[in-house]
């Protein structure tokens, strides 16, 4: 395998610990204004940003080659990102972050468990013990 081949994994790492600093940086953020508010302030940097890459990348000139489907579960996407920031941040403001962080995360959990039912992927005993063991620390962690 060449070394490219596991890109992804220095992705998903740098894709945590900037989550992490996420959910830091927005409680600290989250004092004395409101959540919703702070939401779309935070939508705005992150829209400004990924336009930004786009452009900067020349990867504009592929909008016109999306498919319908495509569209449709992006947008659909958009929507539950949306959500779940919107939720998130309330939670933030109004809960510990050392409680609010792992019930957030319990997203691994349900994704994974999506990834069976929708996606079709074959769940082994690696992926199930995992995802018992990820439960079962968040509800250690909250009590």
């Amino acid at each position: 395998m060449k070394s490219g081949d596991f890109m992804w994994i220095l992705y998903a790492v740098l894709s945590a610990v900037f989550a992490a600093l996420t959910s830091i940086l927005a409680k600290i953020g989250l004092e004395k204004i409101d959540s919703t508010l702070a939401t779309a302030i935070r939508t705005i940097v992150v829209l400004v940003m990924s336009w930004g890459i786009v452009f900067f990348t020349g990867k504009h000139s592929g909008i016109s080659e999306i498919a319908p489907k495509s569209w449709i579960f992006l947008i659909l996407s958009g929507i539950a990102t949306g959500l779940s920031w919107i939720f998130y941040y309330k939670a933030l403001q109004t809960g510990e972050a050392s409680k609010v962080i792992p019930i957030d995360k319990l997203s691994v959990v349900i994704s994974v468990v999506l990834a069976f039912l929708v996606l079709h992927e074959t769940p082994d005993a690696k992926k199930i013990i995992g995802c018992l063991l990820i439960a079962a620390g968040t509800f250690i962690m909250i009590l």
